[in-house]
């Protein structure tokens, strides 16, 4: 994914009517199915520093998967650990392979 013109923020909302904004790091498809990785949007300090570490680390990588609904798409949790797992571990071999690339 080409950072030229910055980070992509998408803002999602839960069942509960609660909304977040997400940081998209990357796209894969796996098994026919398209999956994307997000960092939840948290606000720093004006160093970049986030403003509360113990906040940080609560916060980790997020997986969503693209399925349509009545012809609209949207994101949805993973139906499993492991297929939780499983696209983990695709993804995390994905950016390994782009690091290993742009050496």
């Amino acid at each position: 994914m080409s950072e030229e013109f910055g980070p992509d923020f998408i803002t999602v909302t839960d069942e509960d009517g609660n909304e977040f904004e997400l940081e998209h790091l990357d796209t894969i498809e796996y098994n026919g199915q398209t999956y994307m990785a997000f960092f939840p949007a948290v606000a720093g300090s004006e160093d970049g520093a986030p403003a509360d570490e113990a906040l940080d680390e609560e916060y980790g990588l997020i997986i969503l998967k693209a399925i349509t609904v009545d012809g609209e798409e949207q994101l949805s949790t993973l139906d499993s650990d492991e297929e939780l797992e499983a696209v983990y571990q695709q993804l995390m071999e994905t950016l390994f392979a782009d690091e290993d690339e742009a050496d």
